[in-house]
């Protein structure tokens, strides 16, 4: 249901947020950090118990494995053992959201451009997307290390405007993090929350400021029917 929502017009091209917007990566996420757990003699925790904080990357799975904060002495060397165990896992586990690759044809079709601009490193970007088909079609793939600054910081998001050869001013910036919006709005695009990602659980998407929100990915392209792109 939508309600409330902006309409978006002369819209030229979408861009959205990956781990919780477009795919499902908490199992493998959840699985390279309990897998630390296992091997220390600890029991396993449930995915789910690590899944609200699937968007805050190692950072958030060690918070759950370990409750460890990146202030601790052997924070660096956890974070490294958990991205090798997600370098070797993250392709076994992640699936995507259901109606994402509609969406991405329908606004192929309605002659939209689109991106990708996630806070994950290229490390795991670029051969997480490499190995999905749906990811051929991105126009810009830009990760949280691609410029100095990661989000909320506007500067990815306007790279990702760069490559496209689009005014920020006609991108639309979709996400399921606070912190998504706030990059979006700070960039000058229209923004979006999606309520089925990885929220917190104290998460209020109505107070983050989007324009839109959203609770499923096929409500997105009725928001965008009045654009008129170039």
């Amino acid at each position: 249901m939508i309600g409330g929502n902006s309409r978006f017009v002369n819209v030229r091209a979408v861009l959205f947020d990956l781990d919780g917007t477009l795919i499902d990566s908490a199992p493998d996420l959840a699985a390279a950090a309990d897998s630390m757990r296992t091997a220390r003699g600890l029991p396993s925790l449930p995915v789910a118990q690590y899944r609200p904080m699937a968007g805050a990357g190692a950072r958030g799975m060690l918070g759950v494995a370990f409750g460890v904060t990146p202030e601790h002495p052997e924070f660096n060397v956890l974070r490294e053992e958990f991205f090798c165990n997600y370098e070797r896992c993250m392709n076994q586990r992640t699936q995507i959201f259901d109606g994402i690759p509609e969406l991405l044809q329908s606004l192929s079709n309605c002659n939209l451009l689109w991106g990708v601009v996630t806070n994950k490193s290229e490390r795991f970007t670029l051969p997480l997307t490499r190995s999905m088909a749906m990811f051929k079609t991105a126009g810009a793939i830009v990760s949280g290390d691609t410029t100095p600054h990661a989000k909320p910081h506007p500067a990815p998001l306007l790279e990702a405007a760069r490559r496209l050869g689009v005014d920020a001013a006609r991108c639309v910036y979709v996400g399921d993090d606070e912190r998504d919006i706030v990059a979006g709005l700070a960039a000058g695009m229209a923004t979006v929350a999606v309520t089925y990602g990885y929220l917190g659980q104290q998460a209020d998407t109505s107070k983050w400021g989007a324009h839109a929100t959203i609770n499923c990915g096929n409500e997105l392209l009725p928001l965008l029917q009045l654009a008129t792109p170039a």
